[in-house]
């Protein structure tokens, strides 16, 4: 999940033509350009949306199979897991093999986790499944991003990058709020609820390979092959106190994303008595589509002011969360998500920004790949503490110590960079 996603390497691309024995191909129009950034913008939207399809089904898995929320818990971070390995594996490698290979073999890993999810929907399936998507979407999104930053500046060459940010921002952090939204209201109103969302997803998957493959290439193949190494983060970028506020920035930020695709519409289901999957996805919707405009609209805001309104947003959101789940108060959870979706998407934002800006050109890949970690172990780490604790305390208490504990990296965040925020 990504404010202004930024590849997870430094990146000068090679333009067609350049050095290597073989000879030079033509180079595409601006028109095929043009269309070819359509295309892998749906793709990275339909990949983004489809890895966040089963939030709203968790409920219907847990009626079925009668499994806990800690379960749950562990379903998700199995997909987290998949994205972090995949990520500094992976996420870096289309610099020198190309973006369009590496966007269909995420792709292609994504239409295997469909098929796993249609055929067989058992628990041992959704692990797997789960994983599986994780391995591409952790090296889809930086490729993604970069693919549509290439596209963007071959087909508007010195223009500003306006464009590119708001389309890859509604992509990314937008698709994660449409897929839990069309699985919702699919599984609400038509047969096989646990089948269906995967069905048309798929179909949609298949398109976006085609969408890929008929989109030009950025990357031309280079006569010497850089060596391969995983994409290891590093701490050692700037001030190290800016640089560890922008991780716990990242961690608190993805903190909020993971509990609202995981446990969340579990407890609009169980607590607030709203059998509805089109209402979970509804309030999933929310949350980042609130983070997507949010972002976007901040884009000409400086780091600190971002900085500002982020934390302050999601202390009051989390706050007012809190107050929700205690009066168990669909309308105060759905304006909390929103709020709570506001900050944390901002936040991030800034996190980004600050890292981008500190660290050296050179290394600026390596700083990016250590925010990117730890967001995504914020991701994962507080959802699966509150499946751990809910088995001993209710939903709502487990809520409660986890916003404190929020608040406090918050506190630190706003005194490690040194900005005074009132929440």
């Amino acid at each position: 999940m990504r404010s202004k996603p930024i590849s997870a390497q430094p990146y000068t691309p090679v333009d067609v033509g350049s050095a290597t024995d073989a000879p030079p191909r033509p180079t595409p129009s601006p028109a095929r350009h043009h269309a070819g950034f359509w295309f892998v913008a749906f793709a990275f939207l339909t990949a983004m949306a489809f890895c966040a399809v089963p939030a709203p089904l968790y409920s219907l898995y847990q009626a079925r199979d009668g499994f806990s929320t800690f379960m749950i818990t562990v379903i998700f971070a199995a997909y987290a897991l998949g994205v972090m390995i995949s990520l500094v594996l992976a996420g870096h490698i289309s610099d020198w093999v190309g973006r369009k290979k590496i966007l269909i073999v995420s792709l292609v890993l994504e239409v295997i986790a469909a098929a796993l999810f249609i055929a067989a929907p058992s628990l041992e399936a959704l692990l797997l499944a789960r994983f599986i998507s994780g391995l591409g979407m952790g090296m889809l999104t930086a490729t993604a991003t970069a693919h549509l930053h290439d596209l963007h500046r071959r087909h508007r060459p010195g223009a500003s990058n306006q464009r590119f940010e708001i389309v890859s921002t509604a992509a990314n952090i937008g698709g994660l709020g449409l897929g839990p939204l069309v699985a919702g209201v699919l599984a609400q109103y038509v047969d096989a609820p646990l089948r269906t969302p995967y069905i048309v997803f798929t179909v949609l998957l298949v398109l976006s390979i085609v969408a890929v493959a008929s989109a030009p290439e950025t990357v031309e193949k280079q006569a010497v092959r850089p060596a391969y190494r995983p994409q290891l983060p590093s701490a050692d970028h700037g001030d190290p106190n800016r640089y560890v506020a922008a991780l716990a920035a990242g961690f608190a930020s993805f903190a909020v994303f993971g509990v609202f695709t995981s446990v969340a519409p579990a407890f609009i289901s169980g607590v607030l008595h709203q059998s509805s999957r089109a209402v979970a996805g509804l309030v999933v919707f929310a949350v980042f589509g609130s983070a997507a405009v949010a972002q976007t609209l901040t884009s000409r805001m400086p780091v600190t002011a971002k900085l500002a309104l982020g934390l302050t947003a999601q202390a009051v959101g989390l706050l007012t969360l809190t107050f929700g789940m205690h009066t168990a108060s669909l309308a105060v959870f759905f304006v909390a998500g929103i709020v709570t979706g506001i900050g944390a998407g901002v936040l991030f934002k800034s996190a980004v920004g600050a890292v981008a800006s500190q660290a050296a050109p050179a290394r600026r890949g390596e700083a990016l790949a250590g925010l990117f970690v730890v967001s995504y172990l914020g991701l994962s780490l507080p959802a699966l503490g509150l499946g751990v604790v809910t088995q001993y305390v209710s939903s709502v208490t487990a809520m409660t110590w986890l916003t404190g504990i929020l608040l406090i990296i918050l506190a630190g965040v706003a005194r490690l960079s040194r900005t005074r925020v009132s929440a």
